[in-house]
């Protein structure tokens, strides 16, 4: 017989050890879906990317997500924001990864972990750290030994570090699913022998980690059991795995796409998610992950490409500061309810496929217990259908699904947005608020500015005859490499007789230049987003005797994918002088000097600690259209809690900063008015990124996201660095949000033919239009209100003929200093047996927010 004190030491850990196992969750899978604690899921996934918002932001980026029928938080980790240097780790600020996970278990959400190593996601270098590629014998996601045994080193690392603090579901944590590598099937063959051996090693490390939960590897279409590959892309419902003992999963489902400075902006109508998403529920999905459904901002030098921009808003669900982006946010919402109603149908059913027509058809899931759930899908991409259906008539519009949980009612139908829509504005202020000044006593301009050298500012770094290349000489430490060097000019030279300069003509691997002849900035040029490689010919003025020439070398972010992508390199690799008398000058073997970076950078000047380690110059007119120029000011942060964005419109390439935090690379560049651009899109047909671009002729980004938690109540240091020339007076702040929100419903649904009327054969017309303004703000003025037939979208809308006189007053009871209301389509509400009998009325309504 024990002591009695061992005996109760034994008992105390038998009940922590029940309890701990209670909390356990067992994820395993078969064909039809991911099985949680013996139950078949079906799940709602979204990406949100930790770094690519702020602690601050990700509860309300969590909830909302939620809100919108969302059950599972995705996100990659990225290698090179946390392994600053070999076995020097970072997990700070935006990085802080396990305070990530455990918001998302706090809200009772699951997590798909994406480890990679190599993520792509249009971020710097695809999230492999710049060190790496100088390793001795390191080639990039192959079978090299270095390579392979940093991947190991790095996974093992983040994997021990969730197991620490009991974040995978097998421990009782919100994560079901980890990810290893990431879309390398399409690229595997190109590896050659050392591709397949890879891939395969890859998914055998990952297993070995023991984590308790199944592993993906996403477009990876050998991946050996047990490891499921899944699909990403626009449409992935004729995705079939590689064995039929595993589910079907939806990684990445592309609800609009990214942006690069100079291209239109891209955008995809909701109407074409919810059909893709409803097609592959109906094909037999079982997880549905949206990337992105918050986007971001590609804080600080993050965003790869290269030219990829600041802002990774990607048309998503939550746009980039966070806030709802209706209707796509609602119509998603809808769909998730509707497709949620199907679940023990669709899991636990036997599917059936009915031909309703040449290009119309119906998926019939039918379980044991009785359950019936249906999709009747239209894939004419120009024509309505009426269909019959279980002795039932139904009305098909165009590229769309329309789903019955019941196999009797249409629940949704993913071409008819019946969730509110809204006006988002960005609502200008100035840097400082009047009070603020007056209380302080500053100037009206309130800048500081500091010139930076050109050329070499301190020592030169290396000499070298000819070219090197930018990144191999940086390492990515900074956007910046200065290559000068200088040569004679003679009178006898000359001009050509045309009286024409002489022409400089200069090619690069990328991505930007600047080019300053004898301290006079000449001419800048770049890439663009379709590739890096450049040439450019400009006059340029010279003087008699010596000439100092000096290139401004830049990157715009490091590639991020394809095969080999790590030697892609960039800088100049041809400088000549053209159109003189005696012929063309060719620099490119003379002797360069090389200087990396800048010197305000190399200090930190852009920190308030390090600021006074130059001369700031303060002026009662602040210096415009200067290049190489920092300016300093102190700010106040805009009223309210609306999201914060600096406006950039005036100002031409550079970086900025507020209390030390990097904003990010701005660029007001314009798309060109020749790329394809529509006020509106067409959601019917395939979706692919071009087709819905918007902003032709204007800058692909004017505002850059400044997060609320970076200010201070007041004495916020804002600091630029200008690069071309600018007017920095003219830099304001905006703030963000919904001004007007919207909301179209009609009396009866005229999808379900047989739902307009009920049981004792009279129209049904019990249907709500609800309307909410965002938390903290009421609806302060009616915009616009009608019902009968009113024809536009919100912003635009018109009434039609048929109108019924009272519908503002209507709203206006129903609705005004409200922060959210519902409006009956009822006879009681509307009358509407006086108006227009026999015709099939709708309300449309437009409130402001305030």
């Amino acid at each position: 017989m024990m002591p009695l004190q061992q005996s109760g030491y034994s008992f105390f850990f038998l009940i922590f050890f029940f309890f701990a196992s209670a909390l356990c969750t067992n994820v395993t899978y078969d064909h039809r879906a991911l099985i949680i604690n013996g139950q078949r899921k079906l799940l709602m996934s979204a990406s949100i990317h930790y770094p690519r918002s702020v602690p601050a932001m990700w509860p309300g980026l969590v909830a909302a997500a939620k809100e919108g029928g969302i059950d599972v938080i995705e996100s990659y980790v990225f290698w090179n924001g946390h392994e600053i240097s070999p076995g020097k780790y970072y997990f700070g600020g935006r990085f802080d990864l396990v305070k990530f996970v455990k918001i998302i278990r706090d809200a009772r959400m699951y997590m798909m972990l994406r480890i990679g190593p190599f993520v792509a996601a249009e971020w710097n270098f695809g999230g492999v750290p710049v060190w790496l590629h100088y390793v001795p014998g390191t080639v990039f996601r192959t079978d090299s030994e270095p390579f392979k045994t940093h991947v190991q080193s790095f996974t093992t690392y983040i994997v021990e570090m969730m197991k620490k603090e009991r974040l995978f579901a097998s421990q009782g944590g919100p994560i079901i699913l980890a990810q290893v590598e990431n879309e390398y099937g399409d690229i595997e063959s190109v590896y050659g022998k050392g591709g397949k051996p890879y891939a395969m090693w890859s998914a055998k490390m990952a297993l070995s980690q023991n984590i308790g939960v199944p592993w993906i590897m996403c477009q990876q279409y050998d991946a050996p059991d047990p490891v499921i590959n899944t699909c990403n892309s626009f449409y992935c419902d004729q995705f079939q795995p590689n064995s039929v003992k595993k589910p079907k999963i939806w990684t990445e489902n592309w609800p609009g796409w990214f942006n690069t400075f100079g291209s239109a902006i891209r955008q995809r109508p909701p109407e074409d998610i919810a059909y893709a998403v409803a097609r592959f529920f109906q094909n037999g999905g079982s997880l549905n992950n949206y990337y992105m459904y918050h986007g971001g901002t590609n804080f600080d030098r993050t965003s790869g490409g290269p030219f990829i921009t600041t802002s990774y808003d990607y048309d998503a669900p939550l746009d980039e500061y966070g806030l709802l982006r209706l209707p796509k946010w609602g119509h998603l919402k809808d769909l998730h309810k509707a497709i949620k109603l199907c679940e023990h149908a669709l899991l636990y059913g036997e599917a059936a496929l009915v031909t309703l027509g040449p290009l119309q058809e119906a998926t019939v899931y039918t379980d044991l217990i009785g359950n019936c759930a249906a999709f009747l899908a239209n894939l004419d991409e120009e024509m309505d259908k009426t269909v019959v259906f279980q002795n039932k008539s139904y009305h098909l519009l165009p590229w769309s699904v329309s789903i019955l949980p019941d196999c009797r009612n249409v629940e949704f139908n993913t071409a008819m947005i019946t969730s509110q829509s809204s006006i988002v504005e960005m609502i200008p202020e100035s840097l400082q608020a009047s009070s603020f000044v007056q209380e302080k006593g500053l100037k009206t301009s309130n800048w500081d500015f500091f010139v930076e050298k050109i050329g070499v500012w301190h020592t030169a770094d290396l000499k070298k005859t000819g070219f090197v290349d930018h990144i191999n000489t940086t390492k990515d430490t900074t956007d910046y490499l200065w290559y000068t060097t200088s040569f004679h000019f003679h009178r006898d030279q000359g001009l050509l007789r045309n009286g024409s300069l002489p022409v400089l003509k200069v090619e690069s691997k990328g991505h930007a230049v600047h080019v300053f002849v004898n301290k006079k900035l000449q001419v800048s040029s770049s890439g663009n987003g379709a590739g890096s490689s450049f040439k450019f010919e400009s006059p340029i003025t010279l003087k008699h005797g010596k000439n100092k020439i000096a290139l401004l070398s830049m990157t715009v972010g490091l590639q991020n994918a394809g095969p080999f992508y790590e030697w892609v390199g960039a800088g100049l690799t041809s400088v000549k002088i053209s159109h003189l008398k005696g012929g063309s000058i060719d620099l490119s073997s003379n002797t360069w000097v090389y200087k990396i970076g800048l010197e305000g950078e190399y200090k930190n000047i852009y920190s308030e600690e390090h600021a006074k380690k130059v001369k700031w110059i303060s002026m009662d007119e602040v210096p415009k259209n200067q290049p190489l120029t920092w300016y300093k000011t102190t700010v106040h942060p805009p009223s309210g809690q609306d999201p914060i964005a600096l406006d950039m419109e005036f100002m031409g390439k550079g970086r900025a900063w507020l209390n030390g935090e990097a904003i990010g690379r701005y660029w007001p560049r314009k798309s060109s008015i020749h790329d394809k651009c529509s006020s509106t899109c067409n959601y019917r047909g395939k979706f692919f990124p071009d087709k819905c671009g918007t902003g032709c002729g204007q800058p692909t980004q004017r505002w850059y996201h400044i997060p609320r938690s970076w200010f201070r109540p007041s004495g916020n240091t804002l600091v630029i660095f200008e690069e071309k020339g600018g007017d920095p007076s003219k830099i304001k702040f905006a703030r963000r949000r919904a001004t007007s929100i919207c909301g179209s419903v009609a009396e009866a649904y005229p999808l379900d033919l047989g739902s307009m009327v009920n049981a004792n054969g009279k129209k049904d017309t019990k249907t709500n239009l609800y309307l909410a303004c965002s938390h903290g703000s009421f609806i302060s003025a009616i915009k616009f209100a009608s019902f009968g037939t009113p024809a536009g979208s919100c912003g635009s809308y018109s009434q039609g003929i048929c109108h019924y006189a009272n519908s503002v007053h209507v709203v206006k009871e129903a609705c005004l200093n409200k922060n959210n209301c519902a409006i009956s389509l009822s006879e009681k509400t509307f009358g509407n047996n006086i108006i227009c009998p026999g015709t099939i009325k709708k309300l449309s309504v437009e409130v402001a927010c305030s």
